[in-house]
């Protein structure tokens, strides 16, 4: 591995964070480098550091201590605004929860991202359209989330991720909230997204979930614990 290849490498990561007088250590030295074209499980029980790591992976959040290199760039010490514009471009995020908006159709939702990044109208349509066919979900653009089944709904969330062409999808409890069945279908997106080429990188205590992908980082009291080959 060359460090030219590495799309993230988390080098040294601390986070502390203070409950009232009383600091909280959530990751204590953490060293990670993932390349394109990954498809990652990260996992590990409630309190083990998993969602403070996908948060700064993410940039949603910064270490306390260590460098995270992110496409070469050094983005640990980063404001929010400049946070934001990476999350904008680079990141596709898959939550638990969809975060969907009701009134909204599919396709409507799918072009969200490119909304904030100011595509125009035009191309905003052919890439949601095409994203949403992607997923399966071309003959569902124009319903609106109460009119989709979950599994439906976590594949517009897909979908959202994206229509970006972002450098890596980060999913979060992808299925949590899905039947098993719907959950199994979920994955097998998440596999075929993977054997295109994208990079993931999900978050998860379910075992089923995390044997999906090709490597697994399991975290323990904020270090890791284990990292190899599903």
């Amino acid at each position: 591995m060359t460090s030219n290849s590495r799309l993230i490498d988390l080098q040294g990561i601390h986070k502390t964070y203070m409950v009232g007088q009383v600091p909280v250590h959530a990751l204590r030295g953490v060293d990670v480098v993932i390349e394109p074209r990954e498809y990652v499980a990260i996992m590990g029980p409630s309190g083990s550091g998993k969602s403070t790591l996908m948060n700064i992976i993410g940039c949603l959040d910064v270490p306390s201590q260590g460098a995270y290199f992110f496409e070469k760039q050094d983005v640990s010490g980063l404001n929010d605004d400049q946070l934001a514009a990476i999350r904008n471009r680079k990141i596709g995020f898959v939550f638990q929860t969809f975060n969907l908006l009701p009134r909204a159709t599919a396709q409507a939702n799918v072009e969200l991202p490119l909304v904030y990044g100011g595509v125009s109208a035009r191309d905003r349509r052919q890439r949601a359209a095409r994203v949403l066919e992607q997923v399966g979900l071309a003959d569902r653009m124009h319903h609106k989330p109460a009119e989709l089944s979950g599994g439906q709904r976590q594949r517009v969330a897909v979908a959202r991720a994206l229509v970006t062409n972002p450098s890596i999808i980060l999913a979060d409890e992808p299925t949590g909230n899905l039947d098993t069945k719907t959950g199994v279908e979920i994955l097998a997106l998440f596999r075929s997204l993977s054997d295109d080429g994208n990079t993931l990188i999900v978050v998860t205590h379910d075992a089923t979930v995390a044997a999906e992908a090709r490597r697994i980082v399991r975290l323990v009291d904020g270090k890791i614990a284990e990292d190899r080959a599903a």
